[in-house]
């Protein structure tokens, strides 16, 4: 169990250290980080947060629908939907290790620049690998984005609130997209697929504005440190708590893969096996992703109060139950109930991953460490797509889906059983 100890960086006189690679800070930084986090969040990170989940929604229905129009195999469909979080997996941790330089704000509005650019440009394609490129392009703008506002949160937020405000943020990207689906299939089934491309398009340039006019600088705490000293503090967290670490890096990267891997099987499945049309299928997932927000703010009280994993272990296996649940659907309303359960789970973990990140992160090196975190994460995110993909092309959807339910009890069932709590107590907290 950690305490204080040596620094491993010179000029500190002192360090506050949580157990288990809890954050600390400097006393005198508190008051400030606190105000500066009530008082800016909410214009500056939430909106335009809820905006680009808006665009990023009304793709989830469309946009594997518009690749399988090009006559490709499912797993190429797959790696369409899969192509954004490839760009964030191979950027997450070089764009860890850019956020001291370029600041949080910087990053924040070059991120939200580059999915409202490619975004736009989905409506003038022409071809598979066009499609491709744009959907990267928007992962590496999402990097950016998603750490430069992960990081936030760690340096900003007390940790005894730190579950509900990341909650919040869940929250937030689920009632941006639980509306989207059906939005993009009505626009999609009355004005063509592509129209979808445009309002999801003008949706994160929206995003775009409201960066670039609300955000503001953010203090951040600890020393400045050299990049190699950053990495430094990195390695040695590692080294003293590497059977924990990678514990929860299987955990989050079995999470992701059935969070990821639901947005695929649910529309391919509804379209090719129930035959039901775009505007049916943009329903089904709007509904499931109306439960889904329902339980945003009972997984941040459950997160502060309880403890991590009380949220996030039965998250993941209520997940894999209704995935499991897929293979018996043969009409809308039995896909639509599979797909309820499924959003109820996900709900259930609203902002569990990035918690858990947040409480890991070691100060004076917080953006390496997501850099680190979401590559994790979002090597799952990768996954999920394309393994549903692959084994629905050499052996049917039907197994595919319980190959991904498999996944999400496997995640549960770690969580539960090798990785430590996270929550801290009162003592360990601010005020």
């Amino acid at each position: 169990m950690l305490t204080r100890h040596t620094p491993l960086w010179s000029g500190a006189s002192k360090v506050y250290h949580r157990p288990f690679g809890q954050p600390f800070s400097p006393v005198a930084d508190r008051a400030t980080l606190q105000t500066m986090a009530r008082s800016s969040i909410l214009i500056s990170v939430y909106l335009p947060t809820s905006l680009l989940a808006l665009g990023q929604g009304l793709l989830l229905a469309t946009l594997p629908l518009y690749a399988s129009d090009f006559d490709v195999s499912y797993r190429l469909v797959s790696f369409v939907v899969a192509a954004a979080a490839i760009g964030t997996l191979v950027t997450d941790v070089p764009a860890g290790a850019a956020l001291s330089k370029l600041g949080l704000r910087p990053a924040m509005i070059g991120g939200a620049a580059l999915v409202a650019t490619t975004t736009l440009a989905l409506a003038w394609t022409s071809s598979l690998p066009q499609m491709i490129v744009l959907r990267l392009i928007a992962g590496i703008g999402t990097a950016l984005w998603g750490l430069s506002r992960h990081a936030y949160i760690a340096e900003a937020v007390p940790v005894a609130e730190r579950g509900r405000t990341i909650s919040i943020f869940g929250g937030i990207n689920r009632i941006g997209v639980f509306g989207g689906p059906a939005i993009g299939g009505l626009i999609a089934d009355s004005l063509g697929l592509k129209a979808s491309f445009v309002l999801a398009g003008i949706a994160a340039t929206s995003a775009l504005v409201v960066s670039i006019t609300w955000l503001r600088p953010v203090p951040t705490r600890g020393i400045a440190h050299s990049p190699r000293g950053r990495w430094s503090i990195v390695g040695h967290l590692i080294r003293l708590n590497g059977r924990d670490l990678a514990a929860a890096s299987v955990a989050q990267t079995f999470g992701q893969m059935i969070r990821a891997g639901r947005f695929f099987i649910i529309p391919i499945y509804g379209a090719d096996v129930i035959g039901l049309d775009v505007a049916e299928i943009g329903l089904v997932m709007t509904v499931a992703s109306l439960v889904d927000v329902a339980m945003f703010f009972p997984a941040g009280i459950l997160m502060d109060r309880f403890g991590r994993k009380v949220a996030a272990v039965p998250s993941f296996a209520v997940m894999g139950i209704g995935v499991g649940l897929i293979p018996l659907t043969h009409e809308f309303l039995t896909l639509m109930g599979a797909a309820v359960v499924i959003g109820f789970g996900n709900g259930l973990g609203s902002g569990t991953m990035m918690t858990l990140g947040a409480d890991l992160a070691p100060p004076g090196a917080t953006g390496e460490f997501l850099g680190i975190w979401r590559l994790i994460g979002d090597s799952g995110a990768v996954a999920g797509p394309l393994i549903v993909g692959a084994m629905a092309s050499e052996f049917g959807l039907r197994q595919s889906a319980l190959s991904l339910a498999v996944i999400g009890i496997a995640a549960a069932f770690t969580l539960a059983f090798l990785v430590r709590e996270t929550r801290a107590t009162p003592v360990d907290s601010f005020a």
